[in-house]
């Protein structure tokens, strides 16, 4: 039993004082935000109603202005319209004048507030004026004579320079025609009024010019703003207050913004309106208001203080309701959490005492987590109590399983076998003895490493190539420097990850196997005597090139005087001859063309994409090395003369037999040319002949479908062990008009180039049934070949299954064969193809396998009850020590893979012990029984 639990004493803050600091912080927060929103909202406000206020007091300003401007205008208008006026300024009479309009003088500069009237004639010379204007000479009395008096209009303008005036020329009119005009101005006293009346701000109106040279202090004179103020309605502190806001910003800034500062305890805003003015003038004048806005601000600030204490008195209340709900359960729930501890020490007793059971109507979660912990105090006792009698069990467990791995770790040391266990990540975790001893190393050393980098995968196997993969094949080089082949099987190791990598893989060395393997596969395509290709591989090479369709030629060498140098110099002179001229071609030819050896002194050479010309060039080349090849046996000097003969593809054959056959033929005519020594065969030559053939035997193939004007034979298949024959391979023979039987030579490769021999094949099947359902009875069984094409016959199931069903026959007692090129050329069809086969409950067969060696590993995954060995090396079994080899690995093969092996063309008696000693249970060939009419070979014994 492990000790409780050791507990240290700290210093904590309560979880009640802890929840009032942090929502206090919260509420604070939202406090300070709510009152800086507010603040910001007000004063947005006032900023709006202040611009709204400026741009009404701009437009009040214009008002008054133009008003005044019209009002004076309309002044002069009367004043030039004196009856006495216009004769007078005709004749120049200034006394005139001066009566005509001294009537009118006071009561424009009394009621009006005119300080000058002006008369001028037409050439603008003043004839009569009464009050003062400006102080200045630079009225442009001139410009304003010749548009007056050119335009016949009235001239209106403002005009600052010492000071400013509003001026109103207008035309006196005589008779429809001008003769002077009336001049009035006056200053802008009652504008400045009006607008103080209207804006409710103090006005001040400023001329902004340069000081004249020499010219006196003027307190009026504000040098920053380089003006002088002209009119002030604050005159108490008004120019101070006006050459502190010129110190800080200039009057161009005053009209585009307000400005506000501190003057004397009071918050004043300025803003500035330029007055409009002629082209010619000295200065620039200025209306600027003065706003006292320092009630309105502390407003704002009273509202956003007002609305900060409304706050601040809501978090106040706020946390001390808080803190009067939390006292109570805050007190409970101290009391749980002090028990805890107590719990965690194994003092059940004492917490269940700690903790009063109150019965409330309305438990809340501190009554459930009360309740809980008692419960749960209980349980921990009984837990404790279940944990020591358990402790107790896993003690007697652990030696247990100690006493297990002992005996797993003894079982995987003396395995003799690679055993490796990997994780997730591919690294080696666990390796048994029997591959620390072949790799030479201390576990220690693989331990971690990648299992990739320890055993490479040479490239992508054609078992598997990923780490999902069950089965593969490895590479291991030992540190003696020996290669081994090491095929791994892999399982996944079960751990508690849903979707983990780890595995373990067990390693078998089948280096010596795959040796035999690359042997048997080397001698299936390669002759043994000169180890250039066979005659199978190069029928084989012919087929792919006429599938390619390029086009190309054939060149078939017979050795002339071979058959006097075996005589004179003996077989073994042969046998060197043949290799030293297969050597030569080879090395001159071999490397961009197949060269093969036929059997006996025949070679062949297999021209890809060439015409006839480069065929017939090769060959002169060929004729020139064996020319030049200077052969000695015996003392004798032979020399090495080949006849050759060249067919082009596919002008000559369509087929690799009917090329070969081609090249035979015109290799004949070679041998009749004499000195030439090669020859090309002809298309006129056999075109016509064989075009006849075709033509027959396809005519003659559906004739014979159509009349059944076929005939079944059976050759048995012999039990070697006690040569009874309960089976039979049916074989098919075309009966002729005269009764003979035409061998399948002639008609099946029709059959297959024409598309018929899936037809041949179901007339073979149907009729075989037929016999099977009377022979089954006997326990005889018939053996039916299919043909490559029938393999994507996709009516074959159907057809078979409706056959069998009708003809009553076993399908037990039905072999399919089919050949190993066939089934390997498109194996998932092939695999697909017989597994149907037997799933209706026939069996099936591999024949003429060893011919191609395309891979063992297929052989165990073709669904086949018997292996057929290929003809071709049962003939020469006694006489051909390689032969031996690849009959007994073929023979092993099948044994290893559970199937039954028959060898074929067994013509003498020697080759039956022989076979049977190789473990070979069937043997079929003219030793053992001749093909006969199925008839005949099953009404008596073979």
């Amino acid at each position: 039993m492990t000790a409780p639990p050791s507990f240290r004493t700290r210093r904590s803050l309560s979880l009640t004082w802890r929840v009032i600091a942090l929502s206090s912080l919260l509420l604070l927060v939202l406090v300070s935000l709510f009152t800086w929103i507010g603040h910001q909202n007000l004063t947005r406000q006032f900023e709006q109603s202040r611009m709204q206020h400026h741009a009404r007091q701009q437009r009040e300003i214009d008002l008054a202005l133009r008003r005044s401007e019209e009002t004076l205008r309309q002044l002069a208008t009367l004043a030039a319209a004196s009856p006495r006026l216009g004769p007078s300024l005709q004749a120049a009479d200034a006394e005139g004048i001066r009566d005509a309009l001294r009537p009118q003088w006071p009561s424009l500069q009394l009621d009006a507030g005119v300080d000058e009237i002006l008369v001028l004639d037409a050439q603008g010379r003043t004839l009569a004026g009464w009050g003062e204007g400006q102080s200045d000479n630079h009225r442009p009395l001139e410009a304003w004579t010749d548009r007056v008096m050119s335009t016949e209009m009235p001239v209106t303008t403002l005009r600052c320079a010492a000071g400013c005036r509003q001026y109103a020329a207008v035309p006196v009119l005589v008779e429809g025609a001008s003769v002077g005009l009336v001049v009035l101005s006056r200053s802008l006293a009652d504008v400045i009024r009006q607008a103080r009346s209207v804006s409710g701000s103090e006005i001040a109106l400023i001329v902004s010019d340069r000081p004249a040279e020499g010219a006196e202090p003027d307190a009026r004179r504000l040098d920053d703003w380089q003006g002088r103020v002209l009119a002030l309605t604050r005159q108490a502190d008004g120019p101070a207050l006006l050459r502190e806001a010129a110190h800080r910003t200039s009057l161009e800034a005053l009209t585009e913004g307000p400005l506000r500062l501190r003057h004397a305890g009071r918050l004043e805003e300025l803003t500035a309106a330029r007055l409009e003015e002629d082209r010619d003038r000295r200065g620039t004048g200025y209306f600027l208001l003065i706003s006292d806005i320092t009630e309105q601000v502390r407003a704002i600030d009273q509202d956003t203080r007002l609305l900060l204490g409304a706050g601040v008195s809501g978090w106040l209340a706020a946390e001390l309701l808080l803190l009067v709900i939390l006292l109570g359960p805050m007190g409970r729930l101290r009391r749980v959490a002090a028990v805890l501890p107590t719990l965690a020490r194994g003092g059940f007793e004492q917490a269940r005492d700690t903790i009063p059971q109150q019965a409330s109507r309305l438990p809340d979660e501190i009554d459930v987590l009360e309740d809980t912990t008692l419960e749960l105090s209980r349980q921990l006792e009984q837990l404790e109590r279940e944990v020591q009698a358990r402790g107790e069990q896993l003690a007697e467990r652990v030696d247990e399983l100690a006493r297990e791995r002992d005996f797993v770790g003894s079982l995987l040391d003396t395995a003799r076998v690679f055993i490796i266990a990997q994780d997730g990540a591919g690294r080696i975790s666990l390796v048994n003895a029997h591959a620390l001893s072949v790799l030479g190393v201390h576990e220690d050393m693989l331990i971690g490493r990648r299992f990739d980098d320890i055993f490479p995968l040479p490239g992508r196997s054609p078992v598997a190539a990923s780490r999902d993969a069950e089965q593969e094949e490895r590479g291991l080089l030992t540190p003696e420097g020996r290669e081994h082949t090491i095929v791994w099987y892999h399982a996944p190791l079960p751990s508690g990850e849903a979707h983990s990598l780890a595995r373990i893989s067990v390693g078998l060395d089948i280096t010596e196997r795959k040796a035999a393997e690359g042997r048997l596969t080397w001698l299936a395509e390669r002759d043994p005597l000169t180890e250039l290709y066979n005659r199978r591989y190069f029928q084989e090479a012919i087929q792919q090139a006429l599938n390619a369709d390029v086009g190309g030629a054939v060149l078939l060498l017979d050795l002339d005087q071979f058959k006097d140098v075996n005589e004179l110099s003996g077989h073994h002179a042969g046998d060197r001859l043949l290799r030293e001229v297969a050597s030569l071609l080879q090395f001159h030819l071999g490397h961009h063309h197949c060269i093969a050896r036929l059997g006996g002194d025949e070679f062949a050479i297999l021209l890809r994409g060439v015409d006839a010309d480069r065929a017939i060039a090769i060959a002169r080349q060929c004729n020139q090395l064996l020319e030049g090849l200077h052969f000695t046996a015996g003392g004798r000097r032979h020399r090495a003369v080949a006849s050759i003969g060249i067919a082009q593809y596919p002008l000559h054959g369509e087929t690799p037999a009917d090329l070969m056959a081609s090249a035979d033929v015109a290799m004949y005519k070679a041998k009749e040319h004499g000195p030439q020594r090669w020859h090309l065969l002809s298309t006129l030559e056999n075109a016509k002949d064989e075009l006849q053939q075709r033509v027959y035997w396809v005519e003659r193939l559906r004739r014979a479908l159509q009349d059944d004007d076929f005939v079944l034979m059976a050759q048995p298949i012999v039990r070697l062990e006690d040569r009874d024959v309960k089976h039979y391979e049916v074989l098919v023979r075309m009966r002729e008009e005269d009764g003979s039987l035409v061998s399948p030579a002639h008609f099946i490769p029709v059959a297959e180039r024409n598309g018929m021999i899936v037809e041949l094949d179901r007339w073979v099947l149907r009729h075989s049934l037929r016999a099977l359902c009377s022979l089954q009875e006997r326990g005889i069984s018939l053996s039916v070949n299919l043909s490559g094409q029938s393999l994507h016959d996709k009516g074959l199931e159907q057809f078979l299954a409706e056959e069998l069903a009708s003809s009553g026959a076993d399908p037990h007692h039905l072999i399919l064969e089919v050949t190993e090129t066939a089934a390997v050329t498109d194996f998932s069809t092939a695999r697909g193809v017989l597994q149907t086969m037997r799933d209706l409950g026939c069996r099936t067969a591999l024949d003429d396998f060893g011919v191609g060696f395309s891979s063992f590993h297929y052989l165990g995954q073709l669904p086949v009850d018997y292996i057929k060995i290929d003809g071709s090396f049962i003939r020469s079994l006694t006489l051909d020590p390689d032969n031996r080899v690849i009959v007994q690995a073929i023979a092993d093969i099948a044994a290893g893979f559970g199937k039954q092996a028959i060898a074929e063309f067994v013509d003498q008696e020697p080759l039956v012990p022989l076979l049977r000693d190789y473990g070979i249970t069937y043997g079929q060939g003219y030793h053992l029984g001749r093909p006969r009419p199925l008839e005949e070979a099953l009404s008596r014994p073979a």
